[in-house]
């Protein structure tokens, strides 16, 4: 005799708690049904045109403004006289350079951050004791500001990349740090017991339920902690750099070339979506993931 209640479309799969099995994932859940993929493209376009919109009517009204006279061009160059100083460095090859430097350097510096404040962050989240001794020091010290890590960063590592990758470091570590232990820290205690009614304990326990469960917060930190990096690299790269989207603020800055001081904000501003764009994709993943 078969016992219905255990085996089947309805067994164990299914009224699992965690809802892991095929059942509990219906055919709406697995993305089935006809025009799904065509409605999800039409959703995208849309949303990627509408975030242009607004980027487009700002410089739409830039150049307006700066080719009638009502922005003198030497407080505000028009947009074209941006985008001809980027030329301008691209042609000779400087460019390029500095937004890949930038750029390396961010996500070096944000992986080792990011990964260390994962660690910890579970480490406190998921423990009492860890909490009372690291949680007030490690908060004390996220209220630091990062120009006041500068000074001690050059006199310990010099002006080498070691300093502008540590101090990029630190400002990755903190978001994803709280966040986690945060999201950790308030798990569903029921969740958790369901868990361990089911014969999960320690690592398993962490990974089949108290991760997951925490995975949206654990994005958003990890979101905060990458537009933390960029913040961070300009502040390493202004002081102690002679490469980089940073140096070329600083340079620029004491030429008078308000032109390039403009192109490097836009740059940082597009890197920075663009990553944050990355992170989105692993946000959809990890949602498919642990769903």
């Amino acid at each position: 005799m078969i016992d219905t209640a255990t085996s089947g479309p309805g067994g164990p799969a299914a009224s699992h708690p965690f809802g892991r099995g095929p059942a509990a994932r219906g055919p709406a859940a697995r993305g089935y049904g006809l025009g799904s993929s065509a409605r999800f493209g039409a959703r995208r376009w849309a949303v990627v045109l509408g975030g242009l919109l607004l980027p487009a009517l700002i410089f739409a009204v830039w150049q307006i403004g700066t080719t009638t006279g009502l922005i003198n061009t030497s407080q505000l160059p028009s947009p074209v006289m941006v985008w001809e100083a980027g030329v301008d460095l691209f042609d000779r090859g400087l460019l390029t350079l500095y937004v890949a430097i930038s750029t390396q350097r961010v996500l070096i510096g944000f992986a080792i951050g990011a990964s260390l404040g994962l660690v910890v962050g579970a480490f406190v989240g998921l423990s009492r004791a860890a909490d009372i001794l690291l949680g007030p020091t490690l908060g004390a010290i996220r209220a630091v500001p990062s120009l006041a890590w500068v000074p001690l960063l050059l006199l310990w590592l010099g002006i080498q990349e070691d300093s502008k990758l540590t101090l990029i470091a630190i400002g990755a570590f903190f978001p994803v740090y709280t966040t986690v232990a945060q999201a950790l820290r308030h798990v569903d205690a029921q969740l958790v017991e369901a868990g361990r009614a089911f014969g999960l304990s320690g690592v398993q326990l962490f990974l089949t339920v108290q991760l997951p469960a925490a995975v949206p917060t654990v994005i958003s930190g990890l979101r905060l902690a990458l537009a933390q990096s960029w913040l961070f690299l300009v502040a390493a790269e202004l002081l102690a750099a002679s490469m980089g989207l940073g140096f070329l603020l600083s340079e620029s800055g004491g030429n008078g070339r308000i032109d390039r001081i403009l192109l490097a904000i836009i740059l940082l501003a597009v890197l920075g979506k663009l990553t944050d764009a990355l992170v989105g994709i692993l946000e959809r993943w990890a949602t498919r993931r642990w769903a």
